[in-house]
């Protein structure tokens, strides 16, 4: 018989291939990994300004409490998903946890309509929204992790990131033009929907990446396992604390911009307004990295390289509002630590990810992205209004503090960068 011929690439293959450096076998899961983010990240950021606003209206005082509690509830949160990753398989600890967020949006509609003034609330759905965003995007990534190799990561991520950014500039553009059909509080349950769409497409993802059926074991161990192994690591102690100096600068930044917000803008739609017009000009910024240059920055310098990016652009950040506090300026300091951190850093830890076992995927991934990364939250609150006040940068004492953080971060990002280098040689086969 004469040898049967590879198939054609269809066109589908051909584009793709433009853009990534993509495997024919693998597009099917590259595309629902994309789906899979653009959904996730849509049903966020149809909610996240209007989360903001509320951030604005309850105060900074009420803003920097608000971060304290959101940290507490971590903390009673991950030794519940400690239990449920150790006694359930990994295929349904996801689906799980995405359908229990759809059922709270669907609770928050029905209290937003029988009283959507009560301050309590407000606040209740600031913490929930907060909680929310990091538990599903945390998930999201542990299965990517446990899915692609390292070194398929390193091709792939950015164009799987670039997902997540298409749906942070489908939210805003989907929630201005609904925001005529529907009220407000009726977008949690498109927000839901889109949920729903991200748990098939993570079902889906599962099911070409592992086989129809083939079962994923629990992660085991005790509930409290995301938080010894840390402790245990230096590999993922030095992925926490780049984490936590990110989140404690980050919110620096956050809380600044939030000050100079309520002072400069009264109108509580302009506020939503200039966040979303935020929110757009960060996702056009990062999904154009994402797509042209992430794999390419990964390639040459490596995950050094793009750590690196990230407290560089904070230090230059916190020395330009500390000579010009001005809204403008906060504005665009956010914008490029936001397109950095999307763009750059975070494609890199989750790289470094890789190479973990997958308890330490699922439980030391979320403890870290959830309890330290709102720890670096509540630790911020205290310290900027300690050293802040009411003047922001503008007072002496802030930069004093917020660069010596940026040059410790900076020291850790290019050790985390040495020991992927380290455990890539280790784990390649000679």
């Amino acid at each position: 018989m004469p040898p049967v011929s590879p198939s054609r690439p269809s066109l589908l293959d051909t584009v793709m291939a433009r853009f990534v450096a993509v495997e024919r076998k693998d597009v099917a899961a590259l595309l629902a990994s994309f789906a899979m983010f653009f959904t996730l990240l849509a049903a966020y950021y149809i909610i996240r300004p209007v989360r903001d606003e509320m951030g604005v209206r309850l105060g900074k005082d009420a803003l920097q409490g608000l971060f304290t509690t959101v940290f507490f509830v971590m903390l009673a949160a991950v030794p519940v998903f400690g239990w449920i990753a150790s006694k359930f398989q990994r295929r349904y600890v996801l689906p799980g946890i995405y359908l229990f967020f759809v059922f709270d949006l669907v609770a928050f509609w029905m209290v937003f309509r029988a009283d959507a003034s009560n301050a309590e609330i407000t606040k209740a759905f600031f913490v929930w929204a907060s909680v929310f965003n990091l538990f599903v995007i945390s998930l999201f990534w542990s299965l990517m992790a446990e899915l692609w190799s390292n070194e398929e990561s390193k091709r792939l991520y950015g164009f799987i990131s670039a997902g997540g950014t298409a749906g942070a500039l489908a939210g805003p553009l989907l929630t201005q033009a609904l925001v005529s059909i529907l009220s407000p509080i009726d977008l949690l349950l498109v927000s839901a929907a889109l949920l729903v769409v991200a748990m098939m497409a993570s079902l889906r993802l599962r099911a070409l990446r592992t086989g129809e059926g083939m079962p994923s074991t629990a992660a085991g161990g005790g509930i409290l396992d995301g938080a010894v192994k840390l402790a245990s690591s230096p590999y993922l102690a030095r992925i926490a604390l780049f984490v936590f100096l990110a989140n404690l600068v980050g919110t620096f930044f956050y809380l600044e911009q939030s000050r100079l917000v309520g002072a400069a803008i009264a109108d509580s739609a302009e506020r939503v307004r200039f966040f979303s017009g935020r929110d757009l000009l960060v996702s056009l910024a990062t999904i154009t990295i994402e797509i042209f240059g992430t794999a390419e920055v990964l390639r040459r310098f490596g995950v050094t390289g793009a750590l690196l990016a990230l407290p560089a652009v904070a230090l230059a950040g916190t020395l330009a509002l500390s000579f010009d506090p001005s809204l403008w300026i906060a504005g665009a300091v956010m914008v490029a630590e936001r397109v950095t951190a999307f763009a750059l850093s975070s494609p890199a830890i989750k790289v470094m990810y890789t190479l973990t076992s997958a308890d330490e995927k699922y439980k030391v991934q979320n403890f870290i992205d959830t309890v330290v990364y709102r720890g670096g939250d509540a630790v911020s609150g205290g310290v900027f209004k300690a050293v802040a006040g009411d003047l922001g940068f503008a007072a002496p004492a802030t930069p004093l503090i917020a660069v010596p953080l940026c040059l410790a971060w900076f020291w850790t990002a290019r050790n985390m960068g040495k020991s992927h280098a380290e455990r890539a040689a280790r784990s390649t086969p000679a």
